[in-house]
């Protein structure tokens, strides 16, 4: 048999699939087309919501997020009591307390949110004996511990064997430059580059996470169809580990890939303030960003969480609010009705499908009010609408995601060497373990074989 090739899984965070196809052949991106130009090339399917933490843990996890259990960009710790917020913005980690949600994105996320059923493909990989690696990726559960470089700070993170983590976590000294310093110019990816240049020359892994956030921060300001130059940046990332090999046919003599993003993107005009249908209802606690939102019962809200949805029926912002109710789920729209369970042969329905009519809607819906994490209603937004942060924060005039539409929640997904094509992020996790001759956890879905 053919020795088994290593295997480099590139995320470009917030990549739309019309982005990338758009770059196929356009001299300002000669990687991408030439890695698009030998692949097997579709559009797939994100998870819900389509935010970049619950994304990047579907992609590790091969799992939706019922089972990874990591719900929202912002969510609320019943356990804890307490709020998490990882990111939305600057002002709503600083709203929420600088410290703590520093420490949730970066520490908390992987040792005490993400599911214990849940099994990263780091350790299911160096379980087998192999050697994983991650630059710069959120969700990134691993067996081995790695202390900050900061010296004042002596709690580990557990990653794979070969770990980066913007400068704060680096397993091995690679000569990399700050990557947080002039983000809007790239910084982030060109660290990724640097440290995937120096992994790649000295071929250090049998799989390897690149993970390249500069262009969604982009794409965030300027539009999802309209961040070219950025892109064109990302591009450069990717080349970078093209060279570092040799030259491209020499990379793709060395290595299997996967190219795709975790979530799309679509234009934004207009933010509300997702609380505001609530100011009366006691009991409750928002949390939204971007283009989701959870409601959250607590133990003296007086409005149950059909009482919670009925009231966002006549809200512009909102497409969609969904809730469980005994054993089934029901979604609302405008007043209309759909429950669904799944049953013995497919899903059980009663009421118009078309309210889910998004792709693998009853799946991702489903998966996300089954995470015990999750408000006790998810919101999904209306086009053209975002949900403000903590702080007010939004990116009206921009691009956002989060919500179930397509836009949101379609991805490129570009395989080379690989037996399977991964139809959705969660069967990334899978068809990267079947590549090495591994069994992918009980949990999986089933895998799309390349054409």
């Amino acid at each position: 048999m053919p020795e088994t090739k290593s295997l480099i899984l590139i995320v470009i965070d917030g990549l739309t699939p019309s982005m990338f196809e758009a770059a196929v052949g356009d001299d300002r991106t000669p990687a991408l087309s030439y890695l698009a130009e030998r692949g097997s090339y579709t559009r797939a399917i994100s998870t819900f919501p389509s935010l970049t933490p619950v994304c990047l843990s579907s992609i590790a996890t091969g799992a939706h997020p019922d089972v990874h259990r990591i719900p929202h960009l912002v969510w609320y710790d019943r356990e804890r009591a307490r709020l998490v917020e990882y990111g939305s913005s600057f002002r709503a980690v600083r709203a929420a307390g600088m410290t703590r949600s520093i420490f949730d994105t970066i520490i908390n996320l992987n040792r005490l949110h993400l599911g214990a059923d849940a099994i990263t493909v780091y350790e299911a990989l160096e379980d087998a004996g192999l050697t994983a690696a991650a630059i710069n990726i959120t969700c990134y559960r691993g067996r081995t511990p790695h202390l900050p470089t900061l010296p004042a700070v002596t709690i580990p993170a557990y990653g794979p064997k070969r770990f980066f983590f913007y400068n704060l976590f680096e397993s091995d000294p690679t000569g990399a430059p700050l990557a947080i310093l002039g983000r809007s110019h790239g910084s982030i990816d060109a660290y990724a580059a640097a440290v995937g240049r120096w992994l790649v020359t000295r071929d250090g892994f049998d799989f390897l996470v690149y993970y390249l956030p500069d262009y969604d921060f982009a794409s965030h300001l300027q539009g999802p169809d309209a961040a070219f130059e950025a892109l064109g940046r990302s591009d450069a990332a990717v080349g970078a580990l093209l060279d570092a090999a040799g030259g491209p046919e020499e990379f793709l003599e060395r290595y299997a890939v996967v190219l795709c993003s975790d979530h799309g993107q679509t234009r934004v005009d207009h933010h509300v303030r997702l609380q505001t249908p609530f100011a009366d209802v006691s009991g409750l606690l928002v949390t939204a960003s971007n283009r989701a939102g959870m409601l959250y019962r607590l133990s003296d809200c007086d409005l149950e969480a059909r009482g919670l949805a009925e009231r966002l029926d006549d809200e512009p912002a909102v497409e969609a609010a969904l809730f469980l109710e005994g054993a089934e789920a029901v979604v609302r729209r405008e007043g209309a009705e759909l429950r669904f369970a799944p049953g013995s042969d497919g899903w059980a329905t009663t009421g118009d499908e078309g309210l889910l009519g998004y792709p693998g809607g009853l799946e991702r819906a489903w998966a996300a009010l089954n995470n015990p994490n999750a408000g006790e209603v998810i919101v999904s937004a209306a086009p053209g609408y975002e949900f403000a942060d903590l702080a007010g924060g939004h990116h009206a005039g921009g691009g956002s995601h989060g919500s179930l539409r397509r836009g949101d929640s379609e991805v490129p997904m570009l395989t080379i060497g690989l037996d399977a094509q991964p139809q959705s992020i969660v069967e990334i996790a899978p068809a990267v373990l079947e590549h090495f001759d591994l069994q992918p956890p009980s949990y999986a879905r089933p895998l799309t074989r390349a054409a």
